[in-house]
């Protein structure tokens, strides 16, 4: 019922809401093609406009520009979810917030140097490609609302405002917090986000910078230690997963992190004409900088056999990253030549713990410490409806990393198809917890800087995008010296449940090849629509150490309306999920970390949601019942080995767009 008063709580508000600067698209439609009246338009001189939704753009890291989309369809269907991005290759865990366990992966690399590690920990991470800027006719607010299992809710608010044409700035803050339905199962987390965007009158120079500081903090319980008895064989005296047992209930896990990003260039010379999309010759000067502190926490009160002897007590692992990096770059734009940017790297990093471990075996230092220097080029052309870009980067000075060598070409055919293949070839180190680690637990410890050989990742990918036969990808990757997270326990510690206790980095000295095929297609009929995405990956390897799903598919159909005299648009439908069984990766709760088990086979059990979603002027409202089947279908859904998914909840969301 309280589901219910929320949603009708929403609808009499609208009646309520009401602004002459507002824009009203009608309900259900693209309003990226709509134009509304604004009135007047006092910061831009005061003269009366006609605005669009299409003077509302978002700009991302790369600089490709969008307009802000306020329509429902099935895609933001599937992105609104605690990520707001869609999950398809993902598996996630019961409790919102918690890791996601991958179906799919993808082995190409933006970063060219190696990152911090807890990788299941950085999926709500905003990195410095997930921020994007503004550009705005006058200010606009965006509120994403959510609710989650039990006591909390997400919240993700953003504010745009631009002060004239050129100067616009943003402020989000995304919080969240679930209890969740198991023992000592929390999490919460705070991203904050702060962006400038700012082009001078004559376009010479532009400036884009943004501020970020985020925490993200959990407790862990290891996942239920009586799975057979207590869920497994659907016992209804513990429908209450509260009344589970778990392997402990004293440790918690958190990451912290703080990022200050400029990206600036001022043009020497060429000049820009209203007529004209971009100068005939032109030569920039530019930079870019970053610097960002950032660590990991694993902390619990007292020792456990799950994860082996202790050094000392309490437990208190901490790792810490601090990077800084400067790019100096020269960009030659020619419309008969093209775009070509050379440009300078300088890469400091500090990767730290408090003190050096001395072992009968070895001596494991505290810090990896030193600066990277690399040069490399980008180029981007466009001929008719042939378009081609690439770079390279080459390490001249550092140990970290050698190269990073990326290119695509793409072709339109007419309005309505495309094709494009790419090319992606890197090699460096395995990320920092893999080369160095520290713990109070004697097992935790390593140092591989010296013996661990860098990853080489050769990928080719072509696709197919068309309106008419949907959407073909196919990736071809070939990876040397892998390096995966991995248990050296015997089966009988296994059986005693200690598999955790042995977990280490490791590097695969064969080579492993992974190919992957996804296809997309919407088929209609009047206001029927069924939505499909499939996946086919396969993996030859001489080891076990990459395991995925053979196949992968999640199938929609629903219902679209316009009802209330048209005043509302609607669309209902169930989602169906499903992936074969497979060795999934199982999760350790002190590296945060996913690592290859072979022991238990998960997966092979359907996943059926239903939806009705709604949407009225600039406000999408999300009403869904989530695993309805869970208790139809057999108690054998994970997400990872002692982790099971979620049980049927329904939750309700909304995003809401306000102009004034």
């Amino acid at each position: 019922m309280k589901y219910l008063f929320l949603l009708l709580f929403g609808f009499l508000a609208l009646s309520t809401y009401g602004q002459e600067d507002s824009i009203p698209p009608p309900p259900g439609l693209d309003t990226s093609q709509l134009k509304g009246k604004l009135g007047k338009n006092r910061l831009f001189g005061g003269k009366p406009d006609s605005l669009s939704i299409k003077d509302y753009r978002l700009i991302s890291h790369s600089r490709d520009t969008t307009s802000l989309d306020t329509a429902l369809t099935v895609t933001k269907e599937y992105k609104h979810n605690y990520l707001r991005r869609d999950d398809f290759e993902l598996m996630p865990f019961s409790n919102i917030g918690r890791p996601y366990n991958s179906l799919g992966v993808d082995f190409e690399r933006t970063n060219l140097y190696p990152l911090l590690g807890a990788t299941a920990k950085h999926f709500n991470f905003f990195e410095v490609e997930d921020i994007r800027y503004y550009n705005v006719a006058t200010p606009m607010t965006e509120l994403f609302f959510k609710t989650i299992l039990e006591q909390g809710q997400i919240l993700d608010a953003s504010l745009a405002v631009n002060t004239s044409k050129r100067l616009n700035f943003s402020l989000s803050y995304k919080g969240f917090r679930s209890l969740g339905k198991y023992q000592f199962d929390q999490v919460e987390s705070r991203n904050f986000r702060a962006t400038l965007n700012y082009v001078t009158l004559d376009g010479r120079y532009r400036l884009r910078t943004h501020i970020v500081n985020q925490q993200i903090e959990s407790e862990e319980n290891g996942g239920i230690s009586q799975k057979e008895l207590q869920f497994e064989d659907g016992n209804p005296d513990f429908d209450d997963r509260s009344r589970l047992d778990v392997f402990f209930t004293d440790a918690g896990n958190k990451l912290d992190g703080k990022r200050y990003y400029l990206d600036h260039q001022f043009r020497l010379f060429g000049t820009q004409r209203d007529s004209t999309p971009a100068p005939r010759t032109a030569l920039s000067l530019g930079h870019q900088f970053n610097y960002e502190s950032k660590y990991y926490q694993f902390e619990q009160v007292t020792q456990n056999n799950y994860f082996g002897d202790a050094i000392l007590e309490p437990i208190d692992d901490k790792a810490v990253l601090k990077k800084m990096f400067n790019q100096l770059s020269a960009t030659f734009s020619n419309r008969t030549l093209g775009r070509l940017t050379g440009y300078v790297n300088l890469y400091n990093y500090n990767y730290y713990f408090n003190s050096i471990l001395i072992t009968p075996e070895q001596t494991i230092p505290n810090q990896l410490k030193g600066e990277e220097v690399s040069v490399g080029g980008q180029y981007e052309k466009e001929i008719g409806n042939f378009s081609l870009s690439g770079d390279i980067t080459y390490t001249i000075v550092g140990e970290l990393t050698d190269n990073l060598i990326r290119a695509q070409a793409r072709y339109k055919l007419g309005e309505k198809h495309a094709v494009s293949a790419g090319l992606h070839i890197s090699s460096r180190l395995p990320d920092f917890n893999f080369l160095l680690y520290q713990s109070e637990y004697e097992n935790y410890n390593w140092y591989n800087f010296e013996n661990f050989e860098k990853e080489g990742v050769y990928s080719l990918q072509f696709s197919l995008e068309s309106q008419v036969w949907g959407n073909l990808s196919a990736k071809y990757a070939t990876l040397d010296n892998y390096t995966y997270f991995s248990s050296e326990a015997s089966q009988e510690e296994i059986d005693a449940g200690q598999e955790n206790a042995f977990v280490r980095p490791f590097q695969e000295g064969n080579s492993v090849d992974h190919l992957k095929i996804k296809y997309q297609k919407e088929l209609k009929w009047r206001k029927w629509a069924l939505h499909n995405t499939l996946m086919y990956q396969t993996v030859t390897q001489n080891s076990e150490v990459l395991n995925v799903p053979t196949f992968v598919t999640r199938n929609t159909l629903y219902y679209s309306d316009k009802i209330f005299k048209k005043a509302m648009f609607i669309q209902t439908g169930v989602t169906f999920k499903y992936f074969t069984e497979y060795n999934m990766n199982a999760y350790s709760p002190i590296l945060s970390e996913f690592y290859v088990q072979s022991n238990e086979k998960l997966g092979g059990y359907p996943m059926f949601d239903a939806f009705i979603n709604a949407k009225v002027r600039t406000m999408r409202i999300f009403l869904k019942a989530e695993h309805f089947n869970s208790a139809w279908t057999g108690f054998n859904f994970y997400s990872a080995p002692n982790y099971p998914y979620r049980d049927f909840v329904i939750r309700f969301g909304l995003v809401w767009n306000f102009f004034s």
